[in-house]
Parts: C-alpha cells; structure tokens; sequence
C-alpha cells in the first residue's frame, strides 16, 4: 500500500470503472484506488474484482448489499482509509466527470494544505456540456452554501477532494448525517469550523459520457434545508 488513496463510490459505473482505475494508477503519483460499490447490477463489482486481482495491492473493494447514497458510501470509504492508515484520501467521481490527471495537482496542494478542493466555480464558471439549468442549480447552490454558512469556498457541493487524514480523524464520520450533495457541504463545513486550511484549485467538470446522473429531487431538498439545519447546529454547538 501507498500513503495515498481515491475513494471512488459506484453504481453501474461498468462503462467506466476499468479506464478510470487504469488512468488513476497509471498517474506519475502513486494512489491506491478504493471502490465502494452499491451491489451495481451492471457488474461494475466484478470488473473491479478482475483488477484487483492484477493489482492486489493497489486495488480495493467494498460490496454493500443494497444503494445506500452517496453520503454512506464515502463515510465507508473513509473509515477503511483510517483503518488500513492512509496519509492522504481523495475522493472524486468514477465518470470521468472529473479528470484524473487533477488528482496529481491536488496531491501537490496538500504539501501546504488540510483540504484541496477542485473547484468548479473558483476561476468563473468551468462546467462543460451540462444543461443550462443545471449550471444554475449548481451555482447558485454554491452561493446559497456560503451564505447560510458563512464558509469562504466557492464550489461547497464539490466531490473532487484531498484530505490530510488529520482532518478525517478528527471528526466524527458516523455523526455526519446528509447523503447528496450536502454530505459533501457538510464534510467541508466541519473542516473549515475546526480551523482547518483549505484551498481551492480551478478545475473542469465535464458531464458523463456513459452512465446516467445520480440526481434527484430528495438530493435537491436535502441540501437546501441541510444547510439551515448545519448552521443552526453549529451555532449552539450541537
């Protein structure tokens, strides 16, 4: 094992799955690649179990029995981390939504960094091939998170991340409660309360070729009330 893993969660990702561990493994930086699959019916589990065969010790797996979210699968992600004392964990998305050759300069960033975001919104508006309502509903979610908040980060809901495993260690994976895209507010939000140095990189999100979006309403509402819920908390220390 390295001193550094990518916690990539799954659901039907078989389109994907074999090219992007390839493409991760093959970086000039040494990560270990941890999938947390949702029992795909695609097959996405199996094709990661043929490779982790080729690299016993580089590719990992976790099969959950049932899709438990995004939120859960990630918390799972990272308490193996801590268990098995990786120095460093990303996580990011297995659709080539995000590209691979950025976890490198997210690694870089972490020299003088706690928590490197890759950004979607620090350097204007890098989205590329997503439906206008969409971007929308992205940045404007974004700026709802600062407000409600008060956190300086400008992409809150953004799944392309670098921790120093301090971060993790430090707080409570089990307490976090939200499972879309406030999970991944939230996971920032308890970060930035403990003081922690954050950084964001600009980078470009391209929408999947392969594979259908996990979006949807419940994720949506979740997130708009979370926030509320998040900073109501953190003001009585709850």
């Amino acid at each position: 094992m390295g001193n550094s893993i990518v916690v990539l969660p799954t659901y039907n990702e078989a389109d994907n799955i074999v090219e992007i561990i390839n493409s991760i493994i093959s970086l000039p930086v040494f990560f270990d690649v941890l999938v947390v699959d949702d029992n795909s019916p695609d097959g996405t589990s199996k094709l990661v179990h043929n490779l982790s065969i080729k690299h016993e010790k580089r590719i990992f797996i976790i099969d959950r029995i049932k899709k438990e979210g995004l939120g859960k699968a990630y918390k799972d992600g990272f308490i193996w981390a801590l268990e098995n004392k990786y120095d460093l964990v990303f996580e990011m998305d297995a659709d080539f939504s995000h590209n691979p050759n950025d976890l490198v300069r997210i690694h870089e960033n972490l020299n003088n960094y706690d928590l490197v975001i890759g950004s979607r919104y620090i350097d204007g508006i890098n989205v590329v091939n997503w439906p206008l309502g969409r971007i929308v509903l992205s940045y404007f979610a974004s700026i709802y998170s600062r407000i409600i908040t008060g956190m300086p980060v400008k992409d809150a809901t953004s799944g392309f991340v670098g921790y120093k495993i301090e971060v993790l260690k430090s707080i409570d994976l089990e307490s976090l409660v939200f499972n879309g895209y406030a999970f991944q507010i939230e996971l920032k939000f308890k970060s930035y309360l403990k003081k922690f140095r954050i950084k964001e990189i600009p980078i470009i999100f391209k929408d999947r070729i392969h594979g259908d979006s996990k979006m949807n309403g419940s994720i949506i509402f979740e997130a708009i009330y979370g926030l509320i819920v998040l900073r109501i908390k953190s003001l009585f220390k709850m």
